[in-house]
């Protein structure tokens, strides 16, 4: 499995957050823009403390399991592909939802800042970015944790037959 690179989700990030601008752009022209629900970082942020958690404790495990200690619980591979997995669909998503918030949130910055309701959305949607990013990086930790040490040994090349 690949890990997840910075650049790929900042580009998601980057995507999702332009056509959300213009998305809310359109849709407050026609005088329907869509609310930042205050559920939005709350969620992000629940999602980056399990991650987290689950990476301090992984790498707990691991260190314990490294370091041989007498009764030291082993990480099985199949719980740690899970994790894996589930680190970096959360990445992914994160970014999307992040960038999504944020280009309402820019929007909200640039225009809609005379109404109070829309002044408590950009709130939301400044914090949505946060724990978006917070995800990102809980997972990106997580994916560290368990990144597999790289083989020190090169293979050693066939004798040639004279």
């Amino acid at each position: 499995m690949k890990q997840l690179r910075p650049a790929v989700l900042a580009g998601i990030f980057v995507v999702a957050g332009v056509l959300s601008w213009a998305g809310a752009r359109l849709w407050n022209a026609y005088g329907i823009l869509p609310g930042v629900p205050l559920a939005a970082p709350i969620v992000l942020g629940v999602i980056a403390v399990v991650l987290l958690a689950t990476a301090l404790s992984l790498r707990s495990r691991l260190k314990a399991q490294r370091e041989r200690r007498p009764g030291a619980k082993g990480v099985e591979p199949l719980m740690a592909a899970r994790a894996v997995v589930f680190a970096q669909a959360s990445a992914l998503v994160a970014a999307l939802v992040a960038g999504m918030y944020g280009g309402v949130g820019v929007f909200l910055l640039t225009d809609a800042l005379d109404v109070p309701a829309r002044r408590d959305q950009a709130w939301y949607a400044g914090f949505s970015v946060l724990a978006g990013v917070a995800v990102i990086a809980a997972a990106l930790f997580l994916e560290h944790v368990l990144k597999l040490p790289e083989d020190d040994e090169t293979p050693e090349a066939p004798a040639a037959h004279a």
